[in-house]
């Protein structure tokens, strides 16, 4: 068992309304487009659920998982894509749905590879920014949440694949 402490950073309540600021956003700027939303596992399922849920666009759905955390609290550095998206991207206006922003590395990482599946557009939307380890430049043109340092967990966030049912999102004090 996990022996740590958690304080609450955002409650399930300014999530919620995070959510629903996001979704506006999507919505108006995408007014008249199908999007395809490619939702970053395993952390962004819930947050991507969610997000749907308040669209006024039509979407698809699809999911790519990359792995570079293992089972540490640290990036490895080296990411590799595990599961694949399955829609044709060509000329489709594509929208990446990650949970955090962290170093910034993973996300260029899954950009760079969606690009290459030429979609019209491309842009990314976070529910998380975390500016204490970035290591790179990554623009990101849908932001919900800003947070300074700390690991989190909770709402589809993990340590260890642990506490992603949590409704919050909870700062872990080791």
């Amino acid at each position: 068992m996990n022996k740590y402490e958690k304080r609450v950073v955002f409650s399930a309540e300014e999530i919620a309304r995070e959510v629903q600021l996001l979704a506006r956003s999507i919505s108006e700027d995408y007014e008249g487009k199908e999007v395809v939303l490619i939702g970053v596992l395993k952390g962004a399922f819930i947050f991507l659920a969610d997000l749907v849920r308040q669209l006024t666009i039509p979407v698809q759905l699809d999911f790519i998982r990359a792995a570079s955390y293992g089972t540490g609290t640290e990036s490895s550095g080296k990411i590799r894509i595990t599961t694949d998206v399955e829609l044709d991207l060509r000329g489709r206006d594509v929208l990446i749905v990650e949970d955090i922003i962290d170093s910034g590395l993973t996300t260029a990482f899954l950009k760079e590879h969606l690009a290459k599946k030429k979609p019209r557009s491309l842009k990314i939307c976070a529910l998380l920014d975390k500016i204490e380890r970035r290591a790179v430049s990554i623009p990101l043109e849908y932001v919900g949440l800003r947070l300074e340092k700390g690991f989190v967990v909770g709402y589809g966030l993990d340590c260890n694949e642990a506490n992603r049912q949590l409704p919050g999102i909870y700062e872990l004090i080791f």
